[in-house]
C-alpha cells in the first residue's frame, strides 16, 4: 500500500510579512529559499538538506525594521506546514534525537511529535548577530516552529566558540531529529493512550 503524500502549502500575510511555504516531508532536500536574510536562507537550506525535506520558502518582510518578524513568522508558517503534513501524527516514529558536530561546536536536539508544543532552548552566543541575522532569533524561530507544529523540542549547544557554527549545528541537529521522528512505521499511533 503506497504511503500517502505528506506535503502542504501554507501562506500568511500580515502588515509585517508575506510568506508562502511549500513543504514535502518525503523529499530529497530540494530547496528554493528567499527570505531576504542571507544567513537565515543558509540555515533553512541546511534544515531541508539534512532533514531530507523539499522546501520552497518565499518571504517579504519588514527588514527595514530588523529580521525579527521575518524569522519568527517563517517559523510560524513552517510549523503549520509541518503539522498539516502529519495529520493525526499516527504511523510515525514520533521521537528523534541527534548530535551534530561542526568544527569546535557541538549541538543536540531531541524531538517528540506529540501534539504538545514545548521548547527548551539552551544556546548562549558570543555576539549579537551573524550577518543580518540576530543570534537571538534562533530561539524565536524554533519556538514559533514548535508551537505551530505541535512538537516538543529540546535544543542545546553543548559547547562552541563560533556563533555561525553553533547556530548551524542547532538547525542541522533539529533537521536530523525531525527526520527520524517523522519516519513512517506503518503502524498505529505510538502512545499508550492510543491517540496523541
Amino acid at each position: 500500500m503506497p504511503i500517502e503524500k505528506r506535503e502542504s502549502i501554507q501562506t500568511r500575510k500580515t502588515r509585517e510579512t508575506d510568506i508562502s511555504i511549500h513543504l514535502n516531508l518525503d523529499g530529497e532536500g530540494r530547496h528554493q529559499i528567499d527570505t531576504g536574510v542571507g544567513f537565515f536562507d543558509h540555515m533553512l537550506t541546511a534544515f531541508c538538506v539534512h532533514g531530507g525535506f523539499d522546501l520552497d520558502v518565499k518571504v517579504k518582510g519588514d527588514l527595514e525594521v530588523d529580521c525579527h518578524h521575518t524569522v519568527e513568522d517563517t517559523g510560524i508558517v513552517l510549523g503549520k506546514a509541518f503539522a498539516a503534513c502529519l495529520g493525526d501524527r499516527g504511523g510515525i516514529e514520533r521521537y528523534g534525537s541527534f548530535f551534530i558536530p561542526m568544527d569546535e561546536a557541538l549541538s543536540f536536539c531531541s524531538a517528540d511529535i506529540s501534539g504538545r508544543p514545548f521548547l527548551v532552548f539552551d544556546a548562549p552566543y558570543h555576539d549579537e548577530r551573524i550577518g543580518g541575522y540576530d543570534c537571538c532569533m534562533t530561539e524565536e524561530f524554533f519556538r514559533a516552529f514548535s508551537m505551530n507544529a505541535g512538537v516538543t523540542l529540546h535544543l542545546k549547544s553543548m559547547y562552541g566558540k563560533n556563533d555561525h557554527h553553533i547556530a548551524e549545528a542547532l538547525y542541522k541537529a533539529a533537521a536530523h531529529a525531525l527526520r527520524l521522528a517523522v519516519k513512517p512505521t506503518g503502524g498505529g499511533t505510538l502512545s499508550t493512550k492510543g491517540v496523541l
